[in-house]
């Protein structure tokens, strides 16, 4: 690689960076703890301690092992209000723990999606970037107006007929 080129390479990366910083500041910084920008390979050391515990929790519940305990735990308790004619304090203990319970996974669910999404439009931005014929407009279009995104559909719409034409013709 000539000197030129690596020179251009390092200002590439270093506008990336100085973009990607810009947009997670944007993105992540709506919520109360402000999510930091690498997660590395080693378990995302560097991310918030809320987004290690959220993703935790997550990994946790979609195991086996805790789907057979959920499903072992509500029948324990199923049993015991069966066996104690299902007094009012049973019912609202259970009320209670699956709305706490519910209200907690949302977060957890939610936290752990916007992750992943966000991760695959990076990679996804990436090939466009590396892609020689892509539009490189497209990249971090998630960002972008309401407006943009119809009228980017629409083009894609009309490319689309244009070629369903073309193969027509042939």
């Amino acid at each position: 690689m000539t000197s030129e080129a690596a020179t251009d390479q390092e200002l590439i990366d270093r506008q990336r960076l100085h973009a990607l910083d810009d947009q997670v500041g944007d993105r992540f910084g709506r919520g109360a703890f402000r999510s930091s920008v690498g997660a590395n390979a080693s378990g995302g050391r560097e991310r918030h301690w809320s987004s290690r515990l959220l993703h935790w929790m997550g990994a946790v519940a979609a195991t086996a092992v805790a789907g057979v305990l959920a499903a072992t735990i509500v029948a324990g308790w199923a049993l015991l209000g069966f066996l104690d004619d299902f007094p009012r304090w049973w019912q609202i203990a259970l009320y209670s723990t699956t709305g706490s319970v519910t209200f907690v996974m949302v977060f957890v669910i939610q936290h752990t999606q916007d992750r992943q999404m966000s991760a695959v439009q990076r990679k996804l931005d990436e090939l466009i970037r590396a892609s020689v014929h892509a539009d490189n407009t497209v990249i971090a279009i998630e960002a972008t107006t309401d407006s943009h995104l119809q009228a980017l559909a629409e083009l894609n719409i009309d490319d689309r007929q244009r070629a369903s034409e073309r193969l027509a013709g042939d």
